[in-house]
């Protein structure tokens, strides 16, 4: 039965004057990307799928050239949409992200609903997937929306008690490509090379 992974890009280097999406991986980010990259747990993937944000390539590309694949980039599969307050420090971002889950049909200070960015990638990973070729599909992307489509195939409402585990980023989930459920929470992205 073939699955799909979902994982989140790890660290990346945060820099205020750099618009969001174009943040890349720093180097823990990059280091924790090199270490899975060859991983047997990887080893039936043949279609590796990116958000366009730098982060999530800079994620899948040394995985994907690992295994002599490219990457398909899916511009849609974008974290939700928070141009409107641009960087956060910290604590601010975690009290944004806690009212995004809390009221997931409200816009929180503009940004995207938890709702609408649920449906958009719920929509994007099955117009992806029945294009897909058989096999295993990896799907880099970020936390925000990937615990969002956890709770959507987990039939859970929207939660942040759903959401991936501290550290940065750098956790995955998977699930049957035929079923769609989720076969357990969220993990680091080294349990990929146990």
């Amino acid at each position: 039965m073939s699955r799909v992974i979902y994982l989140t890009h790890p660290q990346v280097l945060i820099d205020p004057n750099v618009p969001i999406p174009n943040w890349g991986l720093n180097d823990v980010g990059q280091r924790r990307v090199a270490a899975i990259a060859t991983a047997t747990s990887l080893a039936l993937t043949t279609t590796v799928i990116s958000s366009a944000e730098v982060k999530a390539i800079e994620t899948a590309k040394p995985i994907a050239a690992a295994m002599g694949l490219g990457i398909c980039i899916v511009p849609a599969m974008h974290e939700n949409d928070r141009s409107s307050t641009g960087y956060l420090a910290s604590d601010a971002f975690e009290q944004m992200a806690d009212a995004f889950f809390a009221n997931p049909d409200k816009s929180i200070k503009g940004w995207e609903p938890a709702r609408s960015a649920q449906t958009r990638i719920v929509n994007e990973v099955h117009k992806t997937l029945r294009k897909a070729p058989k096999g295993d599909v990896l799907i880099v992307g970020h936390g925000g929306v990937g615990t969002l489509l956890y709770c959507a195939l987990a039939s859970c409402d929207i939660s942040r008690n759903h959401d991936q585990g501290p550290g940065g980023g750098g956790q995955w989930f998977s699930f049957d490509r035929t079923h769609l459920t989720p076969d357990g929470p969220w993990r680091p992205m080294e349990t990929l090379a146990d």
